[in-house]
C-alpha cells in the first residue's frame, strides 16, 4: 500500500507533529486539516481507493490542500488496511471522523446494516490497531448529539441517559462506549466528542441545510420553483463546522482523556432556517416551501441542543458563528456556485458556437476543433 503524495514542498518542511485522519475528505476532515496545517502537523488521511482515482469529484473539498497532505488508500471496513496505515504513519494524534453519516439513510433496511457494520467495525478497527501499534498515539473519535435521541432532559450534557432514534444514533453510542473501554481497559488516550450538528457551505446536499440553502439559490436564480422538506418543526442545535474541529483539536491537548458535549447552546427549527435563508434573497419561504411526509423520519429526535459547559470551563472553547452568519453564508456560497457555473456554461456555450463557425459545408469539425 503505497501513499499518494502529490507535487510539493511538503517534504521539505518541519513538523511538529503526525496526525491520521479518517474521513479526511468530508466537511469536517477538510477543516480540521486546513486547522492542523496551520499548527505545522504532518498530516495523513485515509482515502478510499476509489476517491483517488476521482480526486476532482471525491477530493474537492481537499483541493487545495492536496500538494501538503499525504494520502493513504486504505477502508476502515478493513482491519489489515486499517492496521498497514497506523503502522506505515505512526500518528502521534488520530481523528476518527470517518463513518457513514446521514441520518435517514440509516433508516432504509439495507442502508440500516451498511451504517451498523461501517460504524462499530471501523470505530474497533482504529482502537485496535493504535492499542497495537502506537498505544501512545491520542485518539479523537466523533460521537454525535443523535446518540441522545430523545433525550429525558434538555439541554443536554455529558451525564444526560442516551436514548437514539436511529441506527446511525445507535452506531455511533457503540462506538462512545468501546473508545470508554479501550480507555479504561488499555489506558489509551481516547476521547469522545459529542457534536451537535454542525454545517458549512462544504456540507454534503443530502443534509438539510445544505438541501436549503442550495435549492434558495436555485430558487433565487430561476432554477427551481419549489422546496420539498419533511418536519419544518425538528429543532437542531446548528453551528459552524470551523468552529467544531478547533473543539476536537483542543481535546486531544489536555492532560487527560474525557469526553465532551460540544454546541452552541441554541437551538433553532428547520422551518427557521428555510425562513432565514430565503430572507436573505428577499424572498418569502412560505411561497415556495412545502412540508412533504415522505421526507419525514419514523422515528425524530426532537428537542436537541447541547449544553457546553465543560468544554467551555475545561477547553477554554466557544462558538464564534451566529445562527445567521451560518445560514447566510451557505446560501451565499450556492450562489457563487451557480454564477460560477452558469458563466462556464456561457463561456463553453461560446467555445462550442465558436467550433461551429469553423465548420466546413460538409459538416464535419476541421482539424484541431472539437464539438
Amino acid at each position: 500500500m503505497v501513499p499518494v503524495v502529490l507535487p510539493g514542498a511538503i517534504e521539505e518542511m518541519v513538523f511538529v507533529k503526525k496526525a491520521l485522519i479518517t474521513g479526511i475528505t468530508g466537511q469536517d476532515g477538510s477543516y480540521l486539516t486546513e486547522l492542523l496545517i496551520e499548527k505545522e502537523y504532518k498530516v495523513h488521511g485515509i482515502v478510499r481507493r476509489s476517491a483517488i482515482e476521482d480526486p476532482d469529484h471525491r477530493m474537492s473539498r481537499l483541493t487545495h490542500l492536496l500538494n501538503r497532505i499525504v494520502i493513504h488508500p486504505g477502508s476502515i471496513e478493513s482491519y489489515p488496511s486499517v492496521f498497514n496505515v497506523v503502522k506505515a504513519v505512526q500518528p502521534d494524534e488520530c481523528y476518527h471522523l470517518a463513518a457513514q453519516s446521514f441520518v435517514d439513510y440509516s433508516f432504509s433496511d439495507s442502508d440500516e446494516f451498511s451504517t451498523l457494520l461501517t460504524n462499530i467495525n471501523g470505530t474497533h478497527h482504529i482502537l485496535s490497531a493504535i492499542k497495537e501499534i502506537v498505544p501512545a498515539c491520542r485518539l479523537y473519535f466523533a460521537g454525535s448529539s443523535e446518540m441522545f435521541g430523545n433525550a429525558e432532559e434538555s439541554p443536554q450534557n455529558e451525564k444526560t441517559r442516551f436514548m437514539p432514534r436511529s441506527s446511525y444514533g445507535i452506531s455511533k453510542l457503540t462506538g462512545y462506549h468501546l473508545v470508554r473501554n479501550y480507555r479504561e481497559g488499555y489506558a489509551l488516550f481516547a476521547v469522545n466528542g459529542i457534536l451537535f450538528n454542525h454545517e458549512s457551505p462544504r456540507r454534503g446536499f443530502e443534509f438539510v441545510t445544505r438541501k436549503i440553502s442550495s435549492h434558495v439559490a436555485k430558487i433565487k436564480v430561476g432554477l427551481a420553483t419549489e422546496l420539498r422538506l419533511g418536519n419544518l418543526d425538528a429543532r437542531r442545535d446548528w453551528g459552524h463546522a470551523k468552529d467544531y474541529v478547533k473543539a476536537m483539536w483542543m481535546m486531544l491537548q489536555t492532560p487527560s482523556p474525557q469526553d465532551y458535549v460540544v454546541g452552541t447552546g441554541e437551538n433553532h427549527s428547520v422551518r427557521e432556517f428555510a425562513e432565514t435563508a430565503f430572507d436573505y434573497v428577499g424572498l418569502d419561504y412560505r411561497k415556495f416551501v412545502i412540508a412533504d411526509e415522505k421526507h419525514y423520519r419514523p422515528a425524530e429526535s426532537h428537542e436537541l441542543i447541547a449544553d457546553a459547559s465543560k468544554a467551555k470551563t475545561g477547553l477554554g472553547w466557544t462558538s464564534h458563528y451566529r445562527f445567521i452568519d451560518l445560514v447566510q453564508e451557505m446560501v451565499e456560497n450556492d450562489l457563487e456556485a451557480l454564477d460560477g457555473n452558469r458563466k462556464g456554461a456561457r463561456l463553453r456555450r461560446r467555445c462550442y458556437a465558436q467550433g461551429h463557425r469553423n465548420l466546413p459545408e460538409t459538416g464535419r469539425l476541421r482539424s484541431g476543433t472539437s464539438r
